[in-house]
């Protein structure tokens, strides 16, 4: 299983969010954003939907009468309705649960930097995890420190 830790240092989850969302589903495949309070996952809910002119990210917050057709679902809690076997943390807060899926996309700020390296080192030690840590450069270009 892949844990990419995302140290958002330059710019906010929601502005980082929707350009992954994009990777994933034009991979194929569903994700699953897991927002812990309502209003992350409203600022989620109008990012994914105001992301770009030339591009639609279809998703729906959890709870809806078709969650199960969603590509991207924003829920308060790791329960893929969508079916997604990918997890993006949005809220800064590790869960284990999420090593029930292929990838998780772990995404955290300063607030959040003592618990993130917990996990790092928590995952680096077990076997059949490949977690990786990314950070923006001045330019604010993503690149791969680990």
């Amino acid at each position: 299983m892949q844990v990419d830790f995302y140290h958002l240092t330059r710019v906010p989850i929601d502005r980082v969010l929707p350009r992954i969302a994009e990777k994933v589903l034009a991979g194929g495949a569903r994700l699953l954003i897991v927002a812990g309070e309502i209003g992350l996952a409203e600022r989620i809910d109008q990012a994914l939907w105001a992301y770009s002119a030339d591009s639609f990210l279809a998703h729906a917050r959890a709870g809806g009468e078709n969650d199960s057709g969603q590509p991207i679902l924003i829920a308060t809690d790791v329960v893929p309705a969508n079916g997604a076997r990918n997890v993006a943390l949005a809220d800064g807060n590790w869960r284990d649960t999420v090593l029930e899926f292929d990838r998780a996309f772990h995404f955290f700020d300063e607030d959040n930097i003592v618990a993130a390296r917990a996990a790092w080192r928590s995952l680096s030690a077990r076997e059949g995890i490949e977690p990786r840590y990314w950070r923006q450069d001045d330019a604010g270009k993503w690149e791969r420190v680990a």
